[in-house]
């Protein structure tokens, strides 16, 4: 059993890690010990430079009893030039879960596709399912369900975007996503979707999406590995900013999401960010009792 990408998840997964999000996270703020992984390691595989993936799932295995390898495009022989499949087949001997983020998904899948435990997508450039699952997490906490809610997704059809769209597949919430052209989702992704019966929708008017929204969310315009594109990125979402006027479109007791690092001033403002209406702290410490409910899923449910 592997989380490459959301869709890998059915209705029944999606309720079961959300409740034993809920679950490990009131047991962990009363301080009592729960440590089901004990002699358990889980490997972190990372081209990519991270603050809230690793650091939340290193927490999240020392919590849950057990220990953690770390290893950058630096220290793994992956960067040198070793095929994927090669060092999968090792890692299996050693760890019992991994988690790795990178720029290519099919890394991860050829990955995924040789090992022999449990691998975890913590981040690639087609999927983001932990970051999605934490942000579902923080919407049943604010607003007690997710079902009947309208989601505005503002910005790029990125890793996020295509996470919110199979999650909308399975979840049953209305999403709409407002994309410059030429920025759209995976076409794939987006026709599964639809063709799964969802309610999603891109459009070009992010007055559109936001319009009595229950949650608007967003993301950078420029991700990692597109710094070459940034100048012409930010000439193609001028305007596809959340702002005090933007939110005023939302439903009142709406929430804003972001999944961190922002850029004030661009994608969202320091006014939005900073104010009554952003859950985005709560949403970064949600990646990491989410990921505690994954972790568990896999190793201890499923292994």
């Amino acid at each position: 059993m592997n989380l490459l990408a959301v869709s890998d998840l059915n209705t029944d997964d999606v309720k079961h890690l959300l409740d034993r999000a809920i679950s490990l996270k009131k047991r962990h703020k009363r301080g009592i010990p729960y440590q089901p992984l004990k002699g358990k390691v889980l490997g972190l595989i990372f081209e990519k430079p991270s603050t809230r993936t690793r650091v939340s799932f290193e927490v999240a295995m020392y919590h849950l009893g057990g220990d953690v390898i770390f290893m950058s495009s630096r220290d793994s022989q992956i960067g040198r030039g070793e095929p994927v499949k090669d060092t999968a087949r090792v890692m299996s001997r050693y760890v019992d879960v991994v988690a790795i983020r990178s720029f290519d998904h099919g890394t991860v899948e050829e990955y995924a596709s040789h090992s022999s435990v449990p691998v975890i997508n913590g981040l690639t450039n087609l999927h983001h399912p932990c970051q999605v699952l934490a942000d579902i997490l923080t919407i049943l906490e604010k607003k007690g369900g997710y079902k009947d809610i309208k989601v505005g997704w503002i910005g790029d059809g990125n890793n996020m975007a295509n996470s919110w769209i199979e999650m909308a597949a399975i979840a049953g919430f209305q999403l709409k996503l407002a994309c410059p052209e030429g920025y759209d989702p995976e076409l794939a992704i987006l026709d599964g979707a639809r063709a799964s019966g969802a309610s999603v929708e891109v459009v070009r008017d992010i007055k559109d999406a936001a319009r009595d929204a229950d949650v608007l969310s967003t993301d950078v315009w420029a991700s990692m590995g597109q710094e070459e594109e940034r100048e012409k990125r930010l000439d193609a979402f001028k305007g596809y900013s959340i702002d005090a006027n933007l939110l005023k479109l939302a439903k009142e007791d709406a929430v804003v999401m972001h999944c961190l690092p922002a850029h004030r001033g661009e994608e969202i403002t320091e006014d939005v960010l900073e104010g009554r209406s952003s859950v985005v702290w709560d949403q970064a410490e949600n990646r990491l009792h989410i990921q505690k409910a994954i972790l568990e899923w896999l190793v201890v449910d499923n292994g």
